[in-house]
């Protein structure tokens, strides 16, 4: 008997609402918002690594670059305040994040892979083109929440941070989140379960998607 191998294998995703994404081709309508919540509760940042006893997700960063952002900027439009939520949305689909220095040895194709993923996301959710200057505090509030996760979550030293991590932010003493969470369910900086980080994420999907739905009509 003759076995039959497939030289070109999609890398195709059955995602918990029965749909399936091919991740070298995504359609931007191969996901669910809850779908892509999930995704991001159960990718982790760090590599999983933590001081506590879980890991942190992209879910929970996510809305802590949103948190940074609205904190800077507080009327930040409903379109950026999404694209902030999305910033790292590929990672939830992928399920993999991967720590930015990795990337570089993982080359061309993992990135051209990335890259198609964070087109069909802007493209499902219409998020806006930044301009250089917008781009550049998105990425403050980023570097900002990662000097932050890395002091508090994973417990490198500021020596670390500054030299090793080569981030020149200074880490944020108080969790922006902290006003998502009931009184004494969670300590600051503490990784929260899947479930409850995609529930908030999904939350603030929900509701920044209706206030730009809403300041459209207007």
């Amino acid at each position: 008997m003759t076995t039959t191998i497939d030289r070109n294998p999609r890398p195709y995703v059955l995602l918990p609402s029965g749909n399936v994404i091919d991740l070298a081709a995504p359609s931007p309508t191969s996901w669910t918002d809850e779908d892509l919540a999930i995704g991001l509760s159960r990718t982790y940042r760090w590599g999983g690594h933590s001081r506590w006893s879980r890991p942190l997700t992209v879910a929970q960063h996510s809305l802590t670059v949103l948190a940074i952002r609205l904190r800077d900027e507080p009327h930040l439009s409903p379109a950026h305040c999404l694209y902030e939520l999305l910033h790292d949305a590929e990672e939830g689909l992928l399920g993999f994040d991967c720590i930015a220095p990795l990337k570089a040895y993982l080359g061309a194709p993992f990135a051209a892979l990335c890259a198609r993923l964070t087109s069909a996301v802007a493209e499902r959710y219409g998020l806006p083109t930044l301009t250089e200057p917008e781009y550049r505090r998105h990425k403050r509030a980023d570097r900002i929440a990662a000097a932050s996760e890395a002091r508090f979550v994973t417990s490198w030293s500021d020596r670390q941070i500054a030299g090793t991590l080569q981030l020149a932010e200074e880490p944020l003493n108080r969790d922006p989140l902290m006003t998502l969470v009931t009184a004494g369910d969670y300590l600051e900086w503490e990784p929260w379960p899947a479930d409850f980080a995609a529930g908030a994420w999904l939350d603030a999907l929900t509701s920044e998607t209706a206030a730009r739905a809403a300041r459209a009509v207007r």
